[in-house]
């Protein structure tokens, strides 16, 4: 029980701070002007900017996260009240039986937004699993055809992420029995964060050619990149950043480069072509994504990433995935081919600025080579 009091916590206040601002204001007119507001302190309460003026610890974190799930909250149920009012309208029910009815189908709407953050707290973000994804890439050396690659990305450990998740998530990676086990960035969320734990806990990754990773945004946020860097080295943990080395396997080279996050609209891996080896297998480890198009262009062969978690709080509709990292790149989740290069995204384990996940279950991936 002990593990969910502090997703106990942020709801509660949640709630509470919901049925405040509607008892005191019961005006339905006024609601999407409050909700408005609310989303706005959520969203200003979760820029990087603003949060790192904030003490370290988990009240804070909290604070942010119920601020964000209470806007949440409050635009869904406003959207729910809008629903059930229009149901209500639309055939008045001519007898009591339909009347009732309609009624606990109207109740049902109202509570879904709540039912939804509910599950998105307590089941999905705690449901971490294994993907295992193969790509089939034409002309692959044959000494690396059926190569294992195990991704962890997007750890996140903080007041949402325990060391013991890590835990399960490194043990995960390792019942790969990976040949290469890579680490993509964002270990923590800020300053004050867990950080040698996390690297603590990654050093227990087991794989033939080593334990290799990138950088990601919250590295910069939490002004570590170098400590980690150093400290990860020691314990047998190589981040590459704007550099590569050759891993052989039997015959075969793979070239292994890794950089730092790309700042969004930026010019994208400058001078990374550069780190590229002649007649070896070229992959390339970004935080973000959307440097894909560049890579593409580069010739990297394959790129991993992470960075969007999946979406994090994604809806399907229409056979499209409707999540707030379709804004910023287009390369949410999975694998995607440009010409003859390839991309993987994996969803990472964390959550960042509210501790849900709905339509994006955690996971540690396991990428396998296959020649076509």
């Amino acid at each position: 029980m002990s593990r969910y009091l502090p997703e106990i916590f942020g709801i509660a206040v949640t709630l509470v701070c919901h049925r405040v601002l509607f008892g005191w204001f019961p005006a339905w007119r006024r609601w999407l002007v409050f909700s408005a507001a609310a989303g706005v302190l959520g969203l200003m309460l979760n820029v990087p900017y603003v949060w790192k003026a904030l003490p370290p610890g988990h009240l804070f974190t909290w604070a942010r996260g119920a601020a964000i799930l209470w806007a949440i909250l409050l635009c869904g149920t406003t959207a729910a009240l809008a629903i059930s009012r229009r149901m209500g309208k639309a055939t008045p029910p001519p007898d009591l039986v339909r009347r009732g009815l309609l009624q606990v189908a109207q109740s049902a709407v109202v509570a879904a937004p709540a039912l939804a953050l509910g599950y998105g707290a307590f089941v999905e973000r705690r449901n971490l699993a294994p993907t295992e994804v193969d790509i089939h890439i034409p002309g692959l050396p044959k000494d690396l055809n059926g190569l294992r690659i195990a991704q962890i990305s997007d750890i996140h450990l903080s007041s949402f992420v325990t060391v013991e998740d890590v835990a399960a998530a490194v043990e995960i990676a390792n019942g790969f029995r990976p040949h290469l086990s890579v680490v993509t960035g964002d270990l923590i969320t800020r300053d004050g964060d867990p950080l040698d734990d996390c690297l603590r806990e990654l050093k227990r990754l087991r794989a033939d050619a080593g334990v290799y990773g990138c950088l990601g945004n919250h590295e910069i946020y939490a002004n570590c990149e170098a400590y980690a860097t150093a400290q990860a080295a020691r314990m047998g943990l190589r981040f590459l950043r704007g550099e590569g080395t050759t891993l052989r396997f039997g015959g075969a080279r793979m070239r292994l480069a890794g950089v730092d996050y790309q700042k969004m609209h930026s010019v994208y891996l400058q001078g990374t072509k550069a780190l590229q080896e002649a007649g070896s297998f070229q992959v390339l480890l970004s935080h973000n994504p959307d440097v894909f198009e560049t890579a593409a262009a580069q010739g990297w062969d394959l790129t991993l990433a992470g960075h969007t978690h999946g979406g994090q709080v994604t809806v399907e509709y229409l056979n499209q995935h409707l999540n707030l990292a379709r804004f910023f790149t287009p390369y949410v989740y999975g694998h995607y081919q440009k010409e003859k290069s390839h991309l993987y995204v994996t969803r990472g384990i964390g959550t960042v600025g509210v501790p849900v996940r709905i339509g994006a279950a955690p996971e540690v991936a396991l990428v396998r080579l296959c020649a076509t």
